[in-house]
């Protein structure tokens, strides 16, 4: 069952959330330091925990229902990210410490686009096996 369509998102799901960290950068300073997932633990722990939850996800396909609630799961912690993005960006005190904003404050975006689309298939298949299951 690994050959279904909700695998090929949770494969780019989990290759952006673990492989386009180290890319792209998340946004350069007033000093002009570029600034990467990586040089964050919290970042990189969200990043990677998202990855592995995809990574996870694939292989719970005997498991639909489980597999539906990690990508849920894994959305909520994209939102997070992204939630921390925009935070740090739109600092609260007035004084920005974010001159410019890289490519990489937008990588949660696509991942939950991919997560999203992974969880439209599952309900798809979910669907699906009721409906067979009906027949019989």
């Amino acid at each position: 069952m690994l050959q279904r369509i909700q695998t090929v998102y949770l494969i780019l799901a989990a290759g952006v959330s673990a492989g386009l960290i180290y890319l792209f950068d998340l946004w350069e300073t007033k000093e002009g330091i570029v600034v990467f997932a990586n040089d964050n633990p919290l970042y990189l722990g969200l990043f990677l925990g998202s990855a592995a939850l995809s990574l996870i996800s694939i292989f719970m396909y005997k498991n639909r229902k489980l597999q539906f609630m990690l990508g849920r799961l894994n959305i909520i912690l994209n939102f997070f990210l992204l939630g921390f993005f925009v935070y740090q960006s739109l600092n609260v005190s007035g004084e920005t410490v974010v001159s410019e904003k890289g490519i990489g404050m937008f990588l949660p975006i696509i991942s939950i686009v991919l997560l999203v689309l992974a969880n439209k298939a599952i309900k798809k298949d979910e669907d699906l096996v009721k409906s067979v299951d009906r027949l019989r």
